[in-house]
């Protein structure tokens, strides 16, 4: 087992949230509490995930993304010239849609070093340190996900279409890297929603008509994050995280990883892939052949987080068989498909079946790469 991120038993990162917290932020909003009356609630329920997150056998720690409503939106919203709107829709779903929320740029683009999510960062990783001694793991939305979620309109005069703002957006996330780094952080991941949009024709089509020139998307996509990660410090592991849609046990598009995945496994400068593969939906393993041989690691999320049925751990070490036909079992890891909140309604599972879960990822992993 790796002593390094990824780990064969990793997480996406976020969790199910308890009762107390969707309390006291309900109470926040309501203006009943203050807010550092929500803050001790959430510092002791981001103890208590790191705890829990330990007994399961977990070598890294989350706040299970507790102190957000988004996975990542409430990003979005503390960067500068950044703006969370209200629109006529919501994210559509399959049967459901989210709050009628969407990203407006009406400035220009830069990560200041007060953005929340830095104290954010310190809190887990002091809780981490004092408590489990487990490496703290971060999460923070990709770029690419303001980039393809961007609707005609929501772009300020400073910039002159939606290519004026790459520069600033890669300049951004350079910022934001370094001053995760420098607040301690060494293991970071960008979730990621548009890579797996770019695998779908029904979701090209719809970005086709928010005006995006889908031609050669995966190469620009593919050559912004890179300009983010060179030079990254050696000590620094990022990963991404590729998402088909969470939101209370729903999802948005389907397809295999065929169609991006030369650029995306070959050229974006991750350390490390979370790869769905929960399902039929995500294809066939078929394009882990363009892994490059090295030090890089795909993390397989064949135990899916939107049904509380445990899978059958024989079952998922064939399929880890499987994978490995086409990339180095050394190069393989094993975790859920994505978070289990991806916002905060969360999924359709109760915590028991949620642990469950996560003891099952430990051991499956612990009997194939032990």
């Amino acid at each position: 087992m790796t002593s390094n991120p990824p780990f064969r038993a990793d997480v996406v990162g976020s969790f199910l949230r308890p009762d107390a917290l969707k309390q006291a932020r309900a109470q926040h909003a309501e203006g009943a509490i203050d807010a550092d009356a929500l803050r001790a609630v959430e510092d002791a329920a981001v103890a208590d995930l790191v705890s829990k997150e330990a007994e399961a056998g977990l070598k890294l720690a989350t706040d299970g993304e507790f102190r957000r409503s988004w996975w990542h939106f409430d990003f979005f919203d503390a960067l500068d010239g950044v703006d969370i709107v209200e629109l006529d829709h919501g994210i559509q779903f399959q049967g459901v849609q989210t709050k009628p929320r969407g990203v407006q740029v009406s400035g220009p683009i830069g990560f200041s070093d007060t953005h929340p999510f830095l104290a954010h960062f310190r809190a887990l990783k002091d809780v981490a340190e004092r408590t489990s001694g487990a490496l703290p793991k971060f999460t923070i939305p990709a770029p690419t996900v303001l980039d393809f979620r961007l609707e005609p309109g929501h772009i300020d005069a400073h910039y002159d279409g939606r290519d004026a703002i790459v520069d600033d957006l890669v300049d951004a996330y350079r910022d934001a890297v370094a001053a995760f780094y420098n607040a301690g952080a060494r293991y970071l991941q960008f979730d990621d929603t548009a890579w797996a949009y770019l695998c779908s024709d029904v979701e090209l089509t719809k970005a086709r008509e928010r005006g995006i020139d889908t031609d050669g998307i995966a190469e620009r996509y593919a050559s912004m994050l890179s300009r983010i990660l060179e030079g990254k410090p050696d000590d620094l592991v990022v990963t991404t995280h590729v998402c088909r849609g969470n939101f209370r046990s729903t999802w948005i598009s389907s397809g295999g990883y065929e169609p991006v995945a030369e650029q995306l496994l070959g050229h974006t400068g991750y350390d490390g892939f979370f790869l769905e593969y929960d399902n039929e939906r995500a294809g066939g393993f078929e394009p882990l052949r363009f892994l490059p041989a090295g030090d890089q690691t795909v993390v397989l999320g064949l135990i899916t987080s939107k049904s509380g049925e445990l899978e059958d751990a024989d079952a998922i070490k064939a399929r880890i068989a499987e994978a490995s036909a086409f990339a180095p079992l050394e190069q393989l890891a094993l975790s859920p498909q994505c978070g289990f909140a991806s916002t905060e309604e969360g999924n359709v599972l109760t915590e028991e079946e949620q642990w469950a879960k996560i003891r099952e990822v430990v051991a499956i992993a612990d009997d194939v790469w032990r």
